[in-house]
Formats: C-alpha cells, sequence, structure tokens
C-alpha cells in the first residue's frame, strides 16, 4: 500500500526553514547569503547531493560534472539541490585500507542527512566501499534516497590486447616478477590499463556492488553499465536528479523499495554475473541496515541454483563496456528472470517485471544464455570446517579447477610484513603443493581487514611457471583478481579463530564439492595451541581506529557496527 504524498507542510526541510522565531530567520538569512532568494528553497523539496568526489578518488574525477548534471534535473523537477561533500573513501588511497573506512562513511552520510535539512538525498558513489556505505547511511536516515554510480572507466589496450583494470595487471604483474616483462614493459602495461575515469572495468568490486544495488532498485534501472564519460550517463545523472524529487513527494524511502525478495535477486544476480567474493560482507551489512537478515547460507543456496552467464573479467573474457552494449543489467536480469521475484520495487516506482520488459541482449557471446553459461554453477562458494567454523569464501569461477580439492601442507606467514620479507626468499621451503597461509588480516588483525588475500606466487615457482596455489586468510581480495584463494576466513585469527593456531607443516585440506576447510591437526595440539596462544596487542589505542576496532562485527556479520546494525532509528534533531 503506497504512503500518502507528503504536503509541503511535512517537507523536513520546510520545517527548518519555517521554524518560529529566530531559528527560521537564522536560517532563510543564511541560506541568502549564498546568492539563493526566497523563490529559490520555497516550499520546494531540499535535495542533498551526498557527494564522494576527492582528488584522490580518480574514479571519481568526473563527478563535479555529474554534480551540476544531477543540480540540472532537481531544478526542472521544482526541487534544491544542496551538496554535501563526503568522506572519499578511495580504493586505492586510502590506507590501511578502504574497508577500514566504510563504517565512517556510512555514520557520515546517516547523520550527514540527520543533521541537515533535506528531505531526500542522491548518494553519488561508485568506488568499492562508497556504494555500500553511502546505501548503508541512507538506510538507516530512513529518507528518500536514489544511487548515482560512477561508471566503470573504459577498456585498456596493450600492444593489441584488451586489459581490464585489476585481472589484467595482476596476471602482468606475476610474468614481471618472473622476468617475462621488463619494468618498462609492466610500467607501460599498467597505465595503459587505466585510459579514463570510472571505477574498475572489470567485474570487481565497484561494478558488482552497482550491479546489485541497481537489481535492489535503488538507482535508475540500467544505471549501473553505463560507462563514465559516456553522453548516456550524464542523461541518467539528470534524469536521478528529476526522479529524486518525486521520490520526495511519495515517501519513497530505501526501506519501502527493497524487501526480503529484492534481497534475494541480489544475492542470485550475483552468482550470474560472478561477482567479487567482498558482496557477501557488504550485501550482508546492507541488508542489516534495511532491516532484513542475510547469511552466508543464502548465498551457499544461491550458488547452486544459477549458472555463470555474465562472460566479464576476472571470471570470463569481456568488460563492462562490453557488458553495457550487450544489453547491461537489464538484458541480463531478463535472461536470469526465471529465477527472480519480479514483482519488487525500483526507485522509479513500477515493479521490476516492467523495467525490464523489452530488454534484449545483443551479444550471447558476452550475456549468455541459461543453457550455454561460461560456468554451469554460481560463482561463489561459501566453505566450512574445522580451519573455518563460522565460513569463508571462495570464488569459485575464478579458482584452477585441478585446486579444487586439495590436500597440502601449510606455509604459513604471520602477518602482511612477514610475508613479503620472506615469500621471495630463496630458503623458504615450498612447494606448488603447499598451502599458503596469512594470518591476521581480518577486521581487527591487519586492521581493517585489507586486500591481502591474492597472497603472491613465490617468485621461484612463477619462474617454474606455477600461476595459482591454494591460499587461505582471514582478508579479504581485490573483486578484479583471481585464484584459489579462500578468503574471509571466520573467526580471524587476531581474536583466537583456528587459522591463528595453523603452523609450518600441518596439512590443509580443501574439498570445494564438499564444502569444506579443514585443518588436519589432532584435536589434543589444538587445545593445547589454544591454550598457549595469546591476544595480540591491539593496533590503536584512541580514536576512530579504536572505536572499529571494538565495535566491529565479524565477515559472516557484514563487519558492521555492532551499535549501527541493530535498534531503533535515531529521531530528527529538534529544530532551533
Amino acid at each position: 500500500m503506497s504512503k500518502p504524498r507528503k504536503t509541503v507542510q511535512s517537507l523536513r526541510s520546510q520545517l527548518w526553514f519555517n521554524a518560529p522565531k529566530s531559528a527560521g530567520d537564522h536560517k532563510r538569512r543564511r541560506i541568502r547569503q549564498a546568492g539563493f532568494t526566497t523563490e529559490d528553497f520555497k516550499d520546494k523539496p531540499v535535495i542533498g547531493i551526498l557527494s564522494t568526489w576527492s582528488d584522490f578518488n580518480t574514479c571519481h574525477a568526473h563527478f563535479p560534472q555529474r554534480i551540476e548534471e544531477i543540480k540540472r534535473g532537481i531544478w526542472q523537477a521544482g526541487g534544491f539541490p544542496a551538496v554535501i561533500p563526503l568522506q572519499s573513501v578511495s580504493e586505492s588511497f586510502s590506507r590501511p585500507t578502504a574497508m577500514l573506512y566504510r563504517n565512517f562513511l556510512a555514520m557520515e552520510a546517516e547523520e550527514a542527512i540527520r543533521s541537515h535539512p533535506v528531505d531526500g538525498v542522491v548518494l553519488l558513489g561508485g568506488c568499492d566501499k562508497t556504494t555500500p556505505g553511502l546505501v548503508m547511511g541512507a538506510a538507516s536516515a530512513g529518507v528518500p534516497a536514489i544511487y548515482v554510480p560512477a561508471g566503470a572507466m573504459l577498456r585498456g589496450h596493450w600492444r593489441g590486447a584488451t586489459l581490464g583494470t585489476g585481472t589484467s595487471t595482476w596476471q602482468a604483474e606475476a610474468d614481471y616478477r618472473a622476468g617475462l616483462l621488463t619494468q618498462s614493459e609492466w610500467e607501460d602495461l599498467s597505465q595503459s590499463s587505466v585510459r579514463s575515469t570510472g571505477t574498475c572495468n572489470t567485474m570487481g568490486t565497484a561494478s558488482t556492488m552497482t550491479t546489485l544495488v541497481d537489481v535492489l532498485g535503488l538507482s535508475l534501472p540500467g544505471a549501473s553499465s553505463i560507462p563514465a564519460i559516456d553522453a548516456e550517463h550524464a542523461r541518467m545523472a539528470s534524469a536521478a536528479g528529476r526522479r529524486i524529487v518525486e521520490m520526495v513527494w511519495e515517501d519513497l524511502t530505501p526501506k519501502d523499495i527493497v524487501s526480503t525478495a529484492s534481497l534475494r535477486n541480489a544475492v542470485i544476480t550475483d552468482m550470474a554475473i560472478s561477482g567479487s567474493t567482498n558482496s557477501l560482507i557488504h550485501l550482508v551489512a546492507m541488508a542489516g541496515r534495511l532491516g532484513h537478515d542475510l547469511s552466508l547460507a543464502d548465498f551457499g543456496d544461491a550458488s547452486e541454483g544459477i549458472p555463470v552467464v555474465c562472460n566479464l573479467m576476472p571470471a570470463g573474457q569481456y568488460l563492462m563496456e562490453d557488458f553495457h552494449f550487450a544489453g547491461g543489467i537489464r538484458a541480463l536480469l531478463g535472461v536470469i528472470a526465471e529465477h527472480l521475484d519480479l514483482s519488487v520495487m525500483t526507485a522509479t516506482g513500477r515493479t521490476l517485471s516492467e523495467e525490464i520488459a523489452g530488454a534484449k541482449v545483443w551479444n550471447e557471446d558476452i550475456i549468455r544464455p541459461l543453457d550455454k553459461p561460461i560456468y554451469p554453477t554460481g560463482a561463489l562458494v561459501v566453505l566450512k570446517g574445522s580451519l573455518a567454523p563460522r565460513g569463508a569464501v571462495l570464488k569459485r569461477s575464478a579458482a584452477s579447477p585441478e585446486l579444487l580439492r586439495h590436500t597440502g601442507p601449510a606455509v604459513v606467514f604471520k602477518s602482511y610484513k612477514d610475508l613479503h620479507d620472506r615469500i621471495d626468499d630463496p630458503a623458504l621451503e615450498i612447494t606448488r603443493d603447499s598451502v599458503l597461509i596469512l594470518q591476521n588480516a581480518g577486521p581487527i588483525g591487519a586492521p581493517g581487514m585489507p586486500e591481502w588475500g591474492m597472497l603472491p606466487i613465490p617468485k621461484r615457482l612463477l619462474a617454474e611457471g606455477v600461476r595459482d596455489m591454494v591460499r587461505i586468510s582471514d582478508g579479504r581480495m581485490s573483486g578484479t583478481s583471481f585464484g584459489t584463494c579462500i578468503l574471509h576466513v571466520c573467526p580471524e585469527s587476531h581474536i583466537g579463530g583456528p587459522l591463528g593456531l595453523v603452523r609450518d607443516g600441518d596439512l590443509i585440506r580443501l574439498d570445494v564439492d564438499a564444502r569444506q576447510l579443514d585443518l588436519l591437526v589432532d584435536p589434543k595440539e589444538l587445545e593445547a595451541r589454544r591454550a598457549a596462544w595469546q591476544a595480540p596487542k591491539p593496533h590503536y589505542e584512541r580514536g576512530y581506529g579504536a572505536l572499529f576496532s571494538r565495535h566491529v562485527t565479524q565477515a559472516d556479520q557484514g563487519c558492521d557496527f555492532d551499535f549501527l546494525a541493530d535498534g531503533e532509528a535515531t529521531l530528527d534533531p529538534e529544530v532551533h
């Protein structure tokens, strides 16, 4: 049942501007200070544009122009736009990891909405953590919101080959370390892989998350695949500006749009596109903020029911630009429609069924039919066992088939520094059958759960032609990466999880068909190790880092803050 339309008198912004006595006078005076007249904002919805633009977020370099286009749409629809800059959380430049600051962005977005006189918001993001951070914050704030994705960069080209951001450079880096590329060639290839502004052009974390937000109905349908610098992207931004004004009058919030069925659609789509492993953490966190439960089991169930039909790197051949012109997400949803609930709502106020009607696939090698997939079953697999009692994740579609059932001796690295200090040491006792173990890469242990999970292959083995090994950590890996990397091992080693008890030479058994990941050590020996284990010292004694370490949940719970994931929404502040 739809809500009654908002009236001018019930707009949050007008309660600010028309507050009694000096409170309202002050706000009207101060907004005029910027050169606006009363007619600009009187009796109009005020739309906040939450921007994650920064000179250090090169994926978002085109946002200043997109902001102007969003403003144009808002003005056209009778709204009043106001830009609110937020932390950019650049995947490339934020250290120790952007994941440490996803929750910071979510908090900032929520509080920016609550503390300003806005009636609705446009969420302007795209780089990996900006998408979930903005959605989490807006969902908790509870005002109408629409998401405008940054869009992917153009294809890379080098010596006749097409390059995918991340995927191609990871491959080339291995060749460079093996001595097959000179430093000059390696640098030239790297530079050639990033031709324009926009997010990674593979189905990495950025494109996965914008795609899934599209499926959830929180952006204009089909927005997620439009290339960043295409004129269509500018038109989409203006259309989103127009639409958010109407959403305010309809009082259509993220929680009104996203249902349990919407989330199930997103999980199924995640499998069909061979989405990033990071999506499990972000979707679980977003679901919690939207008032729904989502567990690793939901991903495990979906994994067997849907094949990979999206032929994009790193699991496939093509890139986001190709995907868009093959029909994009609307066409893909049409292909997998029999697996979806098409009655769910979207930001347009129409159903998903209505929004994908008439969408066609223009290249069946890029968006495959269900009976001709690039991989027969879902991309992501959830593993459990004595090494991961609460779960771990593997991107099966990007792993080596011969390693999906493997038993080998552990080679343990206590930290990321230990890994880089010793991985290329000629004296390191390691073979292609060894299992690389990285400890203390989790949410608290790293800190922030960085993308360290695609552990490098030792240079000596690279020279022998080895390009993949079983690699296990409690960290994450880039969504653009590939290999038999088992990630998000939970609970993490830093808080006493079994991963922290592994020693060199211990046998590790991986059986993907059985969904098992086990440490083959006598239980009595494990108990002795557990009794001797001592918790490491905290990384932070103060500030945001201390807050993060004390309150972040584990990977299976979405790594949200315990005090934000639950509880009633905070009331609006009293206007004064």
